[in-house]
């Protein structure tokens, strides 16, 4: 087994539990290296503190699996822990749609598996997990005979840990466009070419939030990808929704929806850029009663964090305007580096810009199959508010 040492004058983050080990941090490396193999890692006085796998490429170079000592890494572990995964998942009422592993919240680090049904859809970000695909694979097959399992590989991360990109199917192929249920309602889901995994379902909890706000009102909705949050207004009640995305292939989609839905005489989507519409439409005083804003991450890097928190201001800032005085601005941001106070402080700096009040609803992260662990700040990445506008 190779071993690993860290420094000794390094912060105690890792030593209390956070699974990232930067290369910065590391002493010494004992055995040859070739990356993503399996490692122990100690502290610099032979104190022992978890195992996990290894990729000297990697900024972060050891990502921990296990704190137990006498836990093997192997097939069989892949499997208890992905069981482990879908039994907490059933205990909180996950069961037909939901991200059954969440990378490092569930101790299993740059693991994604999405649950449709009986498809499963698998990211595999890091070397030393990517090398476990067939030992997840097999486990999937073991626990839920599923009818489809499709790796969507095609993320520009995988490139930081020198490997490609790429997608496909890990199971006999399938029909990759699917039908699911949520909160009642029926979305297509194309699992091969669809965003990140097909479908976003942290935010399934918190469309269902807008039930009572929407009943009887005029909605406007931006950066709708293909209509979850307006076709869940139609179906709660909407008198009118207007949905726009500047991807005419995602607004086919969302319009699909709608008729899958029976709401089409109701919810209509058009191809627009939401910064551009939403400014010219303030000036032209439009006004609705409820505005969505759902808009993908601004950014990824620290180095434009101020760039993203200005995007942030900006359309918050017009969706403020385009609101009726009482009526609802729902607004997200999935951007992990805008904690909930920075967003929140944006949104604070876009109403007294607009020189509106703010009355709070609900504010909420992603829905519980996307589990937080406290200390590791990429597991608690979503924000969603609800606010009167006064």
């Amino acid at each position: 087994m190779i071993k690993v040492f860290l420094r000794k004058k390094i912060s105690r983050r890792v030593v209390d539990g956070h699974p990232w080990i930067f290369s910065n941090e590391i002493e010494k490396v004992d055995g040859l290296l070739s990356g993503g193999e399996i490692v122990n890692v100690f502290t610099h006085d032979n104190k022992f503190i978890g195992s996990g796998y290894i990729n000297p490429k990697s900024q972060i170079m050891v990502r921990l699996l296990t704190r137990d000592k006498g836990i093997g890494i192997n097939e069989d572990f892949f499997y208890k822990r992905i069981l482990q995964c879908w039994e907490y998942r059933q205990k909180i009422g996950y069961t037909e749609n939901c991200r059954l592993a969440f990378g490092e919240a569930d101790s299993l680090p740059q693991l994604i598996i999405d649950k449709f049904n009986d498809y499963f859809v698998i990211q595999t970000l890091a070397l030393g997990i990517d090398l476990w695909k067939t030992a997840i694979v097999d486990a999937l097959k073991k626990i839920f005979n599923p009818r489809g399992i499709y790796e969507r590989n095609d993320v520009p991360v995988r490139e930081l840990e020198g490997m490609e990109q790429h997608k496909g199917f890990l199971s006999t192929p399938f029909d990759t466009n699917i039908i699911i249920h949520e909160n009642g309602l029926k979305f297509n889901v194309d699992i091969e070419n669809g965003q990140k995994t097909g479908y976003f379902l942290d935010q399934q909890d918190n469309r269902k939030a807008i039930e009572h706000i929407v009943k009887g009102a005029d909605v406007l909705g931006a950066f709708t990808y293909t209509g979850s949050f307006e076709i869940h207004a139609a179906c709660y009640g909407a008198k009118s929704v207007l949905g726009i995305d500047i991807s005419e292939n995602a607004v086919q989609q969302a319009n699909q929806n709608a008729a899958l839905n029976e709401v089409a005489s109701i919810c209509k989507f058009q191809t627009a850029n939401a910064f551009d519409v939403l400014k010219e439409w303030s000036k032209e005083e439009k006004r609705y009663d409820v505005v969505m804003l759902d808009p993908p991450a601004f950014t990824k890097s620290r180095e434009t964090i101020q760039k993203a928190i200005a995007g942030y201001k900006e359309i918050n800032l017009r969706g403020m305007k385009l609101t009726k005085p009482g009526g609802f601005l729902v607004t997200s941001s999935c951007t992990s580096l805008v904690n909930a106070e920075l967003f929140l402080q944006t949104l604070d700096m876009a109403a007294k810009d607009a020189k509106r009040t703010l009355r709070q609803v609900t504010f909420r992260t992603q829905s519980p199959d996307h589990p937080i662990i406290r200390g590791i700040e990429n597991t608690e990445y979503l924000k969603f508010l609800i606010v009167e506008v006064q």
